[in-house]
C-alpha cells in the first residue's frame, strides 16, 4: 500500500492499541512463545551434543565449530528470506512452515552416522530456525497494546530461557546417559514438527498485515474478536479509551524529510531499509544484531566444551551450564519491567554493558564458585539484552516492511554467529579464555553504543504505513 493509511486502517490499529491484555493476547503470546522455547531448546542442545561427539566420534575443535556454524549459516539465510516471505504471505503461515522445517530436520539428525549428513541437516535446521524468530516477534508485536508492547515482547523472548533450560536438563540427564544419548536429544527436538500444525490452525493472522494487504473484512473480524474478549472480562476497548499517540515515524520531524511511501515488492522493501528515512536505524540495528550474536553464540555454544577443557568432567560441566542457564529467567524479568520504565535504548545498552563486564570476569576466574557466579551474571545481562533487542527491532519499521527489516537484521546477526564458533578455537589457542571473553566484551560494548542510533517507541502506536 502506498501513501498514508486510510481512516479505517488507522481505526483498526487504534482499537488494537487501546485493548487491555486479554486471554486472546495470552493465546498469541503463549502459542508463539512455545515455538520460541522449542527453537531455544534446539540451539541449546547442539552445544551439549558437540561436547559429547567430541568424545564419542573424536571430532576436533575445527569440526565442532563447523557443526555449530553450518546451522547459523542456515539461520542467516532463513532470517533474511523469512522476513520477506512474512511480509508477502502473512506472519502465521511462515511461522508454522518454519517450525515444521526445522522440527523434521532435527528429528532426522538423530539417525545420522557421520559428520557429513549431520552438517547437511544442521543447515536445514538453521533455515527454519532463522526464519521463525524474527517472524514470531513481528507477529506478537502487531497484536500487543502499545502501552505494554515492549514488555510483552520481552516476555516472548523469555520463553528462550525456558527452552534453553530444557536443553540444559536434556544435556545433563539424557546426553551423558548412554552412547545414544545425543540421538535421543535430537529426537526430542522433533516436537516442533507436531506443534507446527497447532500453530497453523490455532492462531489468527495479524490484522495489521491483513489490513495492509486490503483484506480489511478479515482484519475487522479478528479485531472484533479481541474486543469481545476484552468486553467479556470487563476491560476497556477503543470506544472507551483514548487511542495512543501516533508513531513518530508516521509524521515528519520538524525540518526533516517527509516520511516516504513504502513499496510493496520484495525489492522495494529491501531498498526502503536504506532510504533516507530508515538508513540510520537500519545501520544501528544491524551493528547491534551482529555484535550481540557474535558474543552470545561465541560464548554459550562453547561454554560446556571450555569447562571440559578446564578439567571438569562432561557431567560436571553440563551441571555448571545448567546452573548458569537458570539465571536467564530473572534477566528477562528485570528487562521486562525496565523496558517500559527506562525505555528500549537505555535498557538495552545497560544490559549490554553488564554483559561486557560479566564476560571479562568469566574469562579470568578459575574457582568453581566464581565460574558459576560470573557465568550466571553473563546469562542474566546477556539474555535481558536479547529481550530488549527483540522488543525494539520490530518497532523501528512500519507494518509494510516490519518483518523484512527484522528478518534482515537477524540475518546480518547470523553472519556473526557463523563466524564466532569458528573463531573461538583460534582465540582459545592464542590467549585462552581470558582473551576469548575479552573479545566478546568488546563486541558487547560496541553494541551498547550502536543502540543509541535506534528510535525508542515506548508507549506509542506502531507505524502502519
Amino acid at each position: 500500500m502506498h501513501g498514508t493509511p486510510t481512516a479505517e486502517r488507522r481505526s483498526l490499529s487504534q482499537r488494537l492499541d487501546a485493548l487491555p491484555f486479554t486471554r486472546k493476547h495470552g493465546k498469541v503470546l503463549g502459542g508463539s512463545g512455545i515455538g520460541w522455547a522449542l527453537d531455544a531448546m534446539d540451539v541449546g542442545l547442539i552445544s551439549f551434543i558437540i561436547a559429547a561427539l567430541a568424545q564419542q566420534w573424536g571430532i576436533d575443535k575445527g569440526q565442532s565449530g563447523l557443526i555449530a556454524s553450518i546451522g547459523f549459516a542456515g539461520m542467516a539465510i532463513g532470517a533474511s528470506l523469512g522476513g520477506l516471505l512474512a511480509d508477502r504471505f502473512g506472519r502465521r503461515q511462515v511461522f508454522a512452515v518454519t517450525l515444521l522445517v526445522y522440527g523434521v530436520a532435527t528429528g532426522a539428525s538423530a539417525l545420522v552416522g557421520g559428520i557429513g549428513l549431520l552438517l547437511v541437516l544442521r543447515f536445514f535446521v538453521g533455515l527454519g530456525l532463522g526464519a521463525e524468530l524474527p517472524v514470531a516477534s513481528t507477529y506478537v508485536s502487531e497484536f500487543a497494546p502499545a502501552r505494554i508492547r515492549g514488555r510483552i515482547i520481552v516476555i516472548l523472548e523469555a520463553f528462550w530461557a525456558v527452552g534453553w533450560t530444557a536443553a540444559a536438563l536434556i544435556g545433563y540427564f539424557v546426553v551423558p546417559a548412554s552412547d545414544d544419548g545425543w540421538r535421543w536429544a535430537f529426537a526430542l527436538g522433533a516436537v516442533p514438527a507436531v506443534y507446527a500444525l497447532i500453530v497453523r490452525w490455532g492462531l489468527p493472522e495479524s490484522p495489521r498485515w491483513l489490513a495492509g494487504r486490503g483484506r480489511t473484512e478479515q482484519a475487522e473480524t479478528i479485531v472484533a474478536s479481541f474486543e469481545s474478549a476484552a468486553a467479556s472480562r470487563g476491560g476497556r476497548t477503543a470506544a472507551s479509551e483514548p487511542a495512543p499517540a501516533p508513531a513518530p515515524a508516521a509524521t515528519p520531524d520538524a525540518g526533516g524529510p517527509a516520511a516516504a511511501p513504502i513499496a510493496i515488492s520484495s525489492g522495494g522493501r529491501l531498498a526502503a531499509l536504506w532510504s533516507a528515512e530508515f538508513r540510520g536505524r537500519t545501520l544501528s540495528i544491524w551493528v547491534v544484531w551482529f555484535c550481540v550474536n557474535f558474543a552470545y553464540y561465541g560464548a554459550f555454544i562453547w561454554i560446556p566444551s571450555i569447562l571440559v577443557d578446564a578439567g571438569f568432567s562432561l557431567v560436571r560441566s553440563f551441571g555448571f551450564t545448567l546452573i548458569i542457564t537458570l539465571a536467564q529467567l530473572p534477566g528477562y524479568a528485570v528487562a521486562a519491567w525496565l523496558i517500559e520504565v527506562w525505555g528500549r535504548r537505555l535498557t538495552l545498552s545497560v544490559f549490554l554493558v553488564g554483559s561486557a563486564v560479566s564476560a571479562i570476569v568469566f574469562g579470568t576466574v578459575h574457582a568453581e564458585a566464581a565460574i558459576i557466579a560470573s557465568g550466571m551474571a553473563l546469562s542474566f545481562f546477556n539474555l535481558g539484552a536479547w529481550g530488549a533487542l527483540y522488543a525494539v527491532t520490530p518497532e523501528i519499521y512500519p507494518t509494510s516492511l516490519r518483518a523484512t527489516g527484522a528478518g534482515w537484521a537477524a540475518g546480518v546477526g547470523r553472519i556473526a554467529s557463523i563466524v564466532a564458533p569458528l573463531l573461538v578455537p583460534v582465540l582459545l589457542i592464542a590467549g585462552g579464555s581470558g582473551l576469548t571473553f575479552s573479545v566478546f566484551a568488546v563486541f558487547f560494548v560496541i553494541a551498547a553504543g550502536a543502540a543509541w542510533g535506534l528510535v525508542d517507541r515506548r508507549g506509542t502506536a506502531l507505524d502502519d504505513r
